[in-house]
């Protein structure tokens, strides 16, 4: 089955026309009108420098539904201590820059461009992609960002400059997101990191069935910085 190479036109092909792996298609934009185009049909952008835009769907899919969250007994120790002072949307270029940059095992570089930052800090200023900071002694130590549309939150990327930062950061997230009620977090593929905190795959047919249904509600559009007042869930 062919790879489908975009245009300037704002359509994709039907998901269950991706190859084995999920890649659906090549080419294209990061305009913030395709990429909400690409969220809400189960499709996102994941590719290296150097590389066309690479547009996936896999089958199956990597989700966690904030019902199945699994909290380790460190990490509650670490909750309870309060060691990490948690915002909302209060340095998303912080957080993306250092999503970008700080080395990960097992991968060299970063899928990160400048091109793909730019976008989702145009994302963020138009109310669609959102930050959650870790914050120790007013130092930004861990983090991560996505996507959110109706009650469906797309996680993109996180970093943790010191031990659990990051962890912290998902399970408030996680927790506040469930209070607004969210049905889903879209972890996209699979992850060790997020199998251990509950993720699971599931078909992407089932998937594409919740993400229209998320998609009903409202978008909580804007910034999440009153969020901040449920931090301490």
């Amino acid at each position: 089955m062919p790879v489908f190479l975009l245009d300037k036109n704002l359509i994709f092909p039907p998901v269950e026309q991706a190859i084995e792996g999920g890649i659906l298609a090549v080419g294209g934009d990061l305009s913030p009108e395709r990429l909400l185009l690409a969220y809400r049909e189960g499709i996102f952008p994941w590719y290296s420098e150097g590389e066309p835009i690479i547009w996936w769907s896999p089958d199956p899919r990597f989700v966690l539904f904030p019902d199945e969250l699994r909290i380790s007994r460190t990490t509650r120790q670490v909750l309870a201590r309060k060691i990490f002072d948690i915002s909302f949307d209060s340095d998303f270029e912080g957080v993306i820059t250092r999503c970008a940059s700080v080395k990960r095992r097992r991968q060299r570089g970063t899928w990160i461009t400048e091109e793909m930052r730019d976008a989702y800090i145009e994302l963020h200023r138009l109310g669609y992609v959102h930050s959650v900071e870790s914050w120790r002694e007013g130092r930004l130590v861990g983090g991560l960002y996505g996507v959110s549309l109706g009650r469906i939150f797309f996680g993109e990327s996180m970093f943790a400059l010191e031990s659990n930062a990051s962890k912290v950061a998902l399970v408030t997230l996680v927790k506040v997101l469930k209070l607004k009620g969210f049905k889903l977090i879209d972890s996209q593929v699979y992850t060790e990191h997020m199998e251990h905190f509950g993720a699971r795959e599931i078909p992407r047919g089932e998937y594409l069935t919740l993400l229209k249904e998320c998609l009903r509600d409202e978008t909580l559009k804007g910034s999440w910085n009153n969020f901040d007042d449920y931090t301490g869930v």
